[in-house]
C-alpha cells in the first residue's frame, strides 16, 4: 500500500449518523473482524470482548435502549425529584462508568463547537428541546444502523484494556471503511448495561465502555457534516 492510499483511507472515514437498513453481508463482516484482530495490545493481553448484534436481536436492543432513554428524560432535563423517582422505580442508569458528567472547562469548547455544527446540519434550532431530545434519541436507536457492536474491557486491566479497546475500534472502523462500510462510535450506549446484558453472556470482570454502529450511510444532510481535525499539538519541553 502506498502512503497516499493509507492517508486517503484514514481521511475518508467519518462518523455517519444516518444509515440505510441494508445488512452487511456476512463475508464483509468476517473480513472486517479478521483484519481488526491485527491490532496492538498491552502485553498482548487483549483484555476486551465484543458483542455484535444484527437482525432481530438488534431490533430488540434498539427498542430496549430507546425505552431506557425515554425513561431517563427527567434525569437528563434535571427535573426536580427525578433522581429519587428513578431510584425508587429502579430505573437509574446502570452503566459501568459515569459518563453523564461535565466536560473539563478546557475541553468543553470543542464539544460545544461540534455540537453546534451537528445541530445545524440536522436543522435543529437552538433552544428547541423537543428537537434536541429527538436528535439525542437517534444515538440510542443506533442511527438506524444494521449492525452494532458493544465493547467491554477488563476492569482489572484498566487503563490498558481501555487503550487496547480503542486501538481495536480504530482497526474495525478502518477495516470497515476499506470495504465501503461506514461507522459511528456510540459512547452513549455505556449509560445503560442491562439491555445488552440480557442479550449476551458477558464474562465476569468486563465493563461496558462504548458501542459502535456499522452500516451504509444515507445521503441525509447530517452525513455531510465533518468535525474538525486540527494538527496534533506536541508538548513543549521544559526550559533548561
Amino acid at each position: 500500500m502506498h502512503v497516499e492510499d493509507f492517508s486517503k483511507l484514514v481521511r475518508s472515514r467519518y462518523s455517519a449518523r444516518d444509515f440505510t437498513s441494508d445488512p452487511i453481508p456476512p463475508e464483509v463482516m468476517d473480513g472486517i473482524l479478521d483484519d481488526a484482530r491485527y491490532c496492538a495490545s498491552w502485553s498482548n493481553t487483549r483484555a476486551y470482548c465484543v458483542a455484535l448484534a444484527q437482525g432481530e436481536q438488534l431490533e430488540r436492543l434498539r427498542h430496549a435502549y430507546t425505552a431506557a432513554f425515554d425513561e431517563s428524560l427527567g434525569l437528563q432535563r434535571k427535573e426536580r425529584g427525578a433522581i429519587l423517582k428513578a431510584l425508587l422505580q429502579g430505573k437509574l442508569p446502570d452503566g459501568d462508568f459515569k459518563v453523564w458528567r461535565e466536560y473539563p472547562k478546557e475541553l468543553k469548547p470543542r464539544s460545544q463547537k461540534v455540537g453546534k455544527g451537528l445541530y445545524t446540519a440536522m436543522g435543529v434550532p437552538r433552544g428547541d428541546r423537543v428537537a434536541r431530545e429527538a436528535a439525542a434519541r437517534r444515538n440510542v436507536q443506533f442511527f438506524g444502523a444494521p449492525a452494532v457492536m458493544w465493547l467491554f474491557v477488563h476492569k482489572r486491566m484498566l487503563p490498558f484494556s481501555a487503550q487496547d479497546g480503542g486501538i481495536l475500534l480504530q482497526n474495525i472502523m478502518l477495516a470497515a471503511k476499506a470495504r465501503g462500510v461506514d461507522s459511528c462510535p456510540l459512547g452513549t450506549l455505556a449509560v445503560w448495561r442491562n439491555p445488552v446484558e440480557k442479550e449476551f453472556q458477558i464474562p465476569q470482570g468486563y465493563k461496558l465502555i462504548t458501542g459502535l454502529a456499522l452500516g451504509y450511510a444515507t445521503d441525509a444532510r447530517v452525513n455531510e457534516f465533518r468535525a474538525e481535525h486540527p494538527p496534533i499539538e506536541l508538548l513543549p519541553p521544559r526550559a533548561a
